[in-house]
Parts: C-alpha cells; structure tokens; sequence
C-alpha cells in the first residue's frame, strides 16, 4: 500500500457516493461521475487497496433488531501497561452486544464503549458477567442514549489531499 497515493475530484466524489449508499453498482457509479465503467472501476480497486475504503458495509436498523438500548460505557483500567491494553481489547472485542470500543484520553476512562443489547436486563448481564470479570478492569460509568440525533454520517472529505 502506497502512503504517497493522493487522491482527486473523482476519487472524492466516488467515495462520497459510496459512503451514501454501498449498494450501488460500478455502472450506477461511473454514470453519476461522468466516467466509463472501466476506469470507475480501477478507481474504486485503487481506493481500496490503498486504504481508502476499508470495507463496504450494511447499516442495520438496531430497533428493527429488537436492539433498543444503547449504553455508553467509560471504563478504566487498573494498571497502564501495555500487557493489559492488549489483555482487555482481545477479551472486549469477544462480546458481540460491545459494538464500538475507544481508546480515549482527557476523561477518568481509558476506553469508551458502545454496548447494544435489548433492554436494561440484557444488559445488566453483559456488564456484570462479562464486562467488569475483564481482569483489571477497576471503574465503569455507564450513560443511556435517549435518542439518535444522528449516526453513520459520511466522511467530510474536503480535508483530503488532491492531486
């Protein structure tokens, strides 16, 4: 993967149409940016062996999901170590309702959680029986998501280098 690779107007506006909607086809692509499907394509092959598009994904509908509680979770460590950073993120990310997991600074939390379960009882279970038995875990704060504001918002990409 080339660190040097920059990216152009075209680029941007494929990955911009991507982050809205992952379903499109090369050829929906190549219509909307004014390009023939081949080289759409390699553009699309080029952002993504690069690095640029990580990979393409489904957003699901949580609550259709019967996932109705979001818990922001801060949790501190016992110890600062490297051992126990690398302990806690392999254990952590083995517990499907923890969804997204942050190191953080600049609060009493080493880590930041997003925990979605069904309901407060659900929860309670992931918290106590699998969360704080992590080895070193020492502090946990939890705050309830009342409602989305908004989520999975696209990229900016006017911050992006161009050729």
């Amino acid at each position: 993967m080339s660190e040097s690779h920059e990216i152009d107007q075209l680029d941007r506006k494929i990955m911009d149409l991507l982050q809205g909607d992952a379903t499109l086809t090369n050829q929906e692509i190549a219509d909307r940016i004014g390009l023939s499907p081949a080289p759409c394509s390699r553009r699309i092959k080029q952002l993504i062996e690069h690095g640029f598009i990580k990979r393409q994904i489904a957003i699901l509908d949580r609550r259709k999901l019967n996932l109705n509680l979001v818990a922001i979770v801060g949790l501190g460590l016992e110890y600062h170590t490297a051992e126990q950073f690398d302990e806690f993120e392999k254990l952590i990310a083995e517990i499907p309702e923890v969804v997204e997991c942050y190191v953080v600074t600049g609060q009493k939390a080493d880590y930041i959680l997003k925990v979605v379960v069904p309901d407060m009882d659900r929860y309670e279970q992931v918290l106590l029986k699998q969360i704080t038995t992590i080895k070193g875990v020492s502090s946990v704060h939890t705050s309830f998501q009342l409602r989305d504001v908004f989520e999975n918002r696209p990229l900016p990409l006017d911050y992006s280098q161009t050729s």
